[in-house]
């Protein structure tokens, strides 16, 4: 009892520098930046993407809850996820769609607005990954529902994530700007 005390006591506290907070990543801050400025000049405010986990390992999940954190806050740049698909402009969608997925992604896609992007992220939602061919895939996301934009990775970083969101605002700010002409 005492000898574990006593290394608790002894055991030195590991901490991060003051500066690990204040600095940031230029290049993810530019790329923010830019982000926030198409948000702001072409959706008029903010952008509402809809995460559907169609069978991935999570690896995927964890990186887009990455980008919510005080490193990378995407909520500054005007970014939101939302748990109904009826308020969302954009599907991302992670991991091969499992069959009994299938359907539920097929309704998760018919609930969300016009017009809408839809994102494949990682490589098992763009053709199965190592999971292709298996009996309980359907297949990759195109498979199932028209996808807009594909993000490569397993899983992608936060930056190609980030990028893939400018993409996104560019490209829905484009549908709506045609749809209103």
């Amino acid at each position: 009892m005492y000898s574990l005390l006593k290394k608790i006591l002894t055991t030195p506290t590991p901490t991060l520098p003051k500066s690990a907070f204040t600095t940031r990543d230029a290049p993810t801050e530019e790329l923010g930046e830019r982000l926030q400025e198409t948000v702001f000049s072409s959706l008029k405010g903010s952008l509402a993407i809809r995460e559907v986990a169609a069978g991935s390992s999570n690896a995927e999940e964890l990186e887009l809850t990455a980008l919510g954190n005080a490193y990378y806050d995407i909520e500054r740049f005007g970014i939101k996820f939302v748990a109904s698909p009826r308020h969302a402009d954009a599907l991302f969608v992670s991991g091969p769609v499992a069959r009994n997925m299938a359907e539920a992604l097929r309704r998760t896609y018919e609930a969300t607005p016009d017009p809408k992007i839809v994102v494949a992220i990682g490589d098992g939602a763009i053709d199965g990954g190592i999971f292709k061919g298996s009996y309980a895939i359907a297949g990759g996301v195109k498979d199932v529902i028209p996808v807009d934009i594909e993000i490569p990775g397993d899983p992608p970083s936060p930056q190609a994530v980030i990028s893939a969101m400018l993409a996104v605002a560019e490209k829905l700010g484009q549908k709506r700007a045609g749809r209103s002409a």
